[in-house]
């Protein structure tokens, strides 16, 4: 051996690691492999030493030990019915809002050593692929999040006895988990909003009107607007796309050429909206005062920036993988939800 050369060292183990915590070698195992009762000071100064000393668990032994797979599949599903060419794919991955939600879910599984499998299920060949992944002990359980109203997945996942959470509130009365943003509230904050600023011709642009959060936001924003003395608000419905929002803000226009004040149902549509009123030489917010929902990375694009309702997606999908490793857990654990409040964003659009 040539002097001054470090000797080559074997590879980290949980001796090490409770050495570096000053902790027992059991107290290094039970953090490790996700034993609840352990202090939760204790079980950050383990994680600490682990990164520390780089140890790295033997997922195999652990998962004979455990019967986990240190595995979630975080699944965005649709309501297709064939195996076709699908633009699916294209559209999740042009919306913010997915990506806020895997932001969120990596945040609260990757300090835990546990990681997401991203799944499509966009058709019926591929729900079905997902349900035998899961019952196949591939993943520990599953985050859904379901994109439409007569999508099947939730109810397949139900019927499988499998532990899942959804994101946002079910369309059909169902005993699964779930987290949810307070809807009408958001829609409140932004229809008095509007009328603090004097707007006296308002109408709005909603998602699709067979989702449960479009169909809150919509009737959030109406019942609020009428408590203000306006019992009328023209509406078009879009699709939470841009393209969407161009097009319903062109009605709009065409069909209520005085209209002051839009809440648009998400950032998407409302950043399309704000394109057609520029085209059209209106103000914003001189003319047209413009209120979106989401408070996403298109609400910070948007010209001018737009004024939104923060919708806590992060914090809420961190929730929904917290409540699934409870499930994990404890399969007996009865259903629950979690409904999370909104914020008005003020910014240059109002």
């Amino acid at each position: 051996m040539s002097e001054g050369r470090p000797p080559v060292s074997a590879s980290p183990t949980l001796e090490d690691v409770a050495r570096a915590a000053g902790v027992s070698r059991a107290t290094v195992s039970r953090v490790i492999n996700g034993v609840r009762n352990v202090d939760p000071a204790i079980q950050e100064t383990v994680r600490r030493a682990v990164a520390d000393t780089g140890y790295v668990p033997n997922r195999a032994a652990r998962s004979l030990v455990t019967r986990r797979t240190g595995a979630i599949a975080l699944i965005v599903s649709g309501a297709g019915t064939d195996g076709g060419e699908n633009p699916f794919h294209n559209q999740v991955f042009a919306d913010p809002f997915f990506g806020r939600v895997a932001g969120g879910v990596v945040g609260f599984l990757r300090p835990r050593g546990v990681h997401p499998i991203l799944m499509f299920a966009e058709t019926r060949e591929a729900r079905a692929q997902v349900i035998a992944f899961l019952r196949q002990g591939n993943a520990d359980g599953a985050v859904l999040v379901s994109t439409h109203s007569e999508d099947p997945l939730p109810a397949m996942l139900v019927e499988a006895s499998l532990p899942a959470v959804l994101f946002a509130r079910p369309a059909t009365p169902l005993p699964i988990s779930y987290v949810d943003v307070a809807h009408r509230t958001g829609a409140k904050l932004a229809a008095d909003h509007l009328v603090a600023r004097g707007r006296r011709r308002v109408a709005t642009i909603a998602g699709p009107l067979d989702v449960p959060a479009s169909q809150d936001r919509l009737s959030g924003f109406r019942d609020a607007m009428a408590a203000h003395g306006f019992p009328y608000v023209p509406c078009v419905e879009g699709g939470f796309t841009h393209q969407s929002g161009e097009i319903a803000m062109e009605r709009l226009l065409a069909d209520h050429p005085g209209v002051d004040g839009v809440f648009v149902a998400n950032d998407l549509m409302a950043q399309g909206a704000l394109q057609v009123l520029r085209h059209h030489g209106r103000r914003v917010p001189g003319d047209v005062a413009v209120v979106g929902f989401d408070d996403s990375s298109a609400a910070t694009a948007s010209r001018p920036p737009l004024t939104t309702i923060r919708h806590p997606v992060e914090d809420m999908a961190g929730e929904m993988a917290r409540m699934l490793m409870e499930r994990v857990d404890d399969p007996g654990r009865p259903v629950t939800s979690v409904i999370f409040e909104p914020s008005l964003v003020v910014r240059d659009s109002s």
